[in-house]
């Protein structure tokens, strides 16, 4: 039986080598339709990250400590990842055409991923950034959940562990600007509110295309926008189902470092409407 992954387990000290991808049997994508669909698009997503690591050093440009982190070890970690799961498709789907359909998500990615798109001030782009890592944390947990596939499994709990300590450090960053810039909770929460609904943005439509284009299908199959959508409901389904609701819930309202018995109130109530939304069966 394997274990819940923690954070502190692997501090980013994992290699590819000790994943051992000669356990995983070849299979065909409509065999798991969905983990499929999941694990190509964050592998799409994750090859991609150093076109956004090069923008930050670029917005950062001046901070040799954050630079630094950025350069040798985030994008080198969130790298590692793409490659990781871009080998798990190979030996688990060998069929998917990985390079050409990444090439073809690249020239549409390359156009959106761009420096204006980051928040106005430097501690605002921070706060966003913890909700990316809040989301990328909550997903590869629950794949690690989700999973029945051992290797799947160990690489979802690697990529977990990593993902909340790249939030702790986005974090730690966000509170030192925080105390130059001084921003208002009200402007932060917009912030956090804002990158919260822009979880289906356009790098994970842009991907899912490029997987979604993979198989055929007939005339009476659904349109791409209703397939995207439909895997969209799946993969929240997923997330409310096997990421605990207090620590996301707990990491989304830390950039607003609110009072702790505000916290322990949000925290519950936002936990009462979790326990509702999943007693109504989505």
């Amino acid at each position: 039986m394997v274990s819940d992954p923690t954070p502190d387990d692997h501090q980013g000290r994992w290699r590819l080598e000790d994943i051992d991808f000669d356990r995983v049997r070849p299979s065909t994508a409509g065999d798991d339709w969905f983990a499929f669909r999941l694990v190509a698009t964050a592998s799409f997503i994750e090859s991609g990250s150093d076109r956004y690591a090069s923008n930050l050093a670029a917005y950062f440009a001046g901070d040799s400590e954050i630079v630094s982190w950025l350069t040798r070890a985030w994008e080198q970690e969130e790298l590692r990842h793409g490659a990781a799961l871009r080998r798990y498709l190979a030996y688990r789907w060998p069929a998917f055409e990985w390079e050409a359909r990444y090439a073809a998500f690249w020239d549409e990615y390359a156009r959106t991923a761009i420096i204006p798109a980051l928040e106005p001030t430097p501690a605002l782009e921070l706060a966003a950034r913890c909700i990316v890592e809040m989301g990328t944390s909550a997903l590869y947990r629950a794949i690690h959940s989700y999973a029945r596939e051992p290797v799947l499994k160990t690489l979802a709990g690697n990529i977990y562990a990593d993902e909340v300590r790249h939030y702790r450090h986005f974090y730690r960053h966000f509170r030192r600007y925080q105390q130059q810039e001084r921003r208002s909770r009200v402007r932060v929460g917009r912030t956090l509110v804002r990158r919260l609904l822009a979880t289906r943005s356009e790098d994970g439509r842009c991907a899912y295309r490029q997987v979604w284009d993979f198989v055929p299908r007939d005339a009476a199959a659904p349109t791409f926008d209703a397939d995207f959508r439909d895997f969209t409901q799946s993969l929240t389904h997923l997330v409310r189902r096997h990421a605990p609701a207090e620590m996301l819930i707990r990491m989304t309202l830390k950039p607003l470092e609110l009072p702790p018995p505000l916290v322990k109130a949000a925290t519950r109530a936002s936990e009462s409407l979790y326990r509702l939304w999943l007693r109504a069966g989505h």
